[in-house]
This record gives C-alpha cells, sequence and structure tokens, in this order.
C-alpha cells in the first residue's frame, strides 16, 4: 500500500521550509518502518523507490513545480532510472534523504536523490523525469520557463549522457523473441 500518512506528513513537516532554487538540494528525514522491510529484516528494494517518491514530490513542490504542473495542466511520470544500492538499511535506522535536480535534456529532466544512515550513503538512484500533456512529452525548456525562465542549463555529466545513449539503443518493446 502506498503510503499516503507519510506523503502527508512530509508536505506538512516541510510546509513552512523556504522554496528551492530549481537546482537545490532538498533534505528529509525518514524512519525505516517494520511494514517497510523484507526478509531479511532491511529495507525492501520496492519500498526504498517508494520512498524516494516522498522526498521527489516535496522537492517538486518546494521548486515550484507543483504549481507549474497544476497551472499547466501537466503530469509527472518517471521515464527510467538507474540505482545503485550500498549499505543495507535496517529497521528503526534513521534515513537523510537528499533529492536535487541536476540536469535536463530536451526530453527529461535528471533527477538525483540518496539515502544516507550514519553518515554513509546507502543508496543513490538517478531517475529521467518526463512531465506531460495530452500531446506527450513536455520539453523541459518550457517547463524551466514556468518555474524559473532565466535559469542557465546545466552542463549534463558524462555518465549520464552514456546513459541515455545506452538507452537509446536499448531495444523496446523487450523480449520479442520469446
Amino acid at each position: 500500500m502506498y503510503p499516503v500518512l507519510r506523503l502527508f506528513g512530509q508536505f506538512i513537516r516541510h510546509r513552512r521550509a523556504a522554496p528551492l532554487a530549481p537546482l537545490a538540494t532538498h533534505v528529509s528525514q525518514h524512519r525505516c518502518l517494520p511494514w517497510d522491510i523484507d526478509l531479511w529484516m532491511e529495507l525492501n528494494n520496492g519500498r526504498t523507490l517508494t520512498l524516494y517518491d516522498l522526498g521527489r514530490l516535496v522537492l517538486a513542490k518546494r521548486v515550484g513545480l507543483l504549481d507549474a504542473l497544476k497551472r499547466r495542466g501537466w503530469g509527472l511520470t518517471m521515464a527510467g532510472a538507474v540505482v545503485r544500492y550500498r549499505r543495507r538499511i535496517r529497521m528503526f535506522d534513521r534515513i537523510e534523504m537528499r533529492s536535487r535536480a541536476l540536469c535536463w535534456d530536451a526530453r527529461f529532466i535528471y533527477l538525483e536523490q540518496a539515502m544516507w544512515v550514519r553518515g554513509e550513503c546507502a543508496n543513490h538512484i538517478v531517475y529521467r523525469a518526463a512531465i506531460v500533456d495530452a500531446a506527450g512529452i513536455v520539453a523541459p525548456a518550457r517547463v524551466l520557463a514556468e518555474v524559473a525562465p532565466d535559469l542557465p542549463t546545466p552542463p549534463i555529466p558524462d555518465w549520464i549522457a552514456a546513459w541515455s545513449d545506452a538507452e537509446a539503443k536499448r531495444p523496446w518493446p523487450p523480449m520479442q523473441d520469446l
């Protein structure tokens, strides 16, 4: 079940937080609860992705993206992700999540998030986010014109460009030969 109460709690906790610049980092605190764990008594990988939603949505609120989405009738969808798990997160561990927009290209905004436990990065994810309307993907330049019209386009890190290139070569739909 989606943690709606936790999502509302994050919005309430950060309701008086200052707006953020579009490329600034939103920091939020979370806890690994008993219903977040798997058979190995650690944070379930599916719940990890759901917890990242909590940080990403409050980030979108603080940078003004949610207002722009509402104003224009746009939606926000995740179009891909690359994730690294490096440390186990155990039940009741305190998690510091850091969320930020990293860069964008002609189609996607790349969002970076990490979970830190006891001063170590436990996992890290980069999402390809697409803003969509009835006609399809809305160009990030158009979105940024709504949120921060004077913001210069940051350079795309080499590893993000390589990931994007690899995704373009990936067969779709997959498993055609089965």
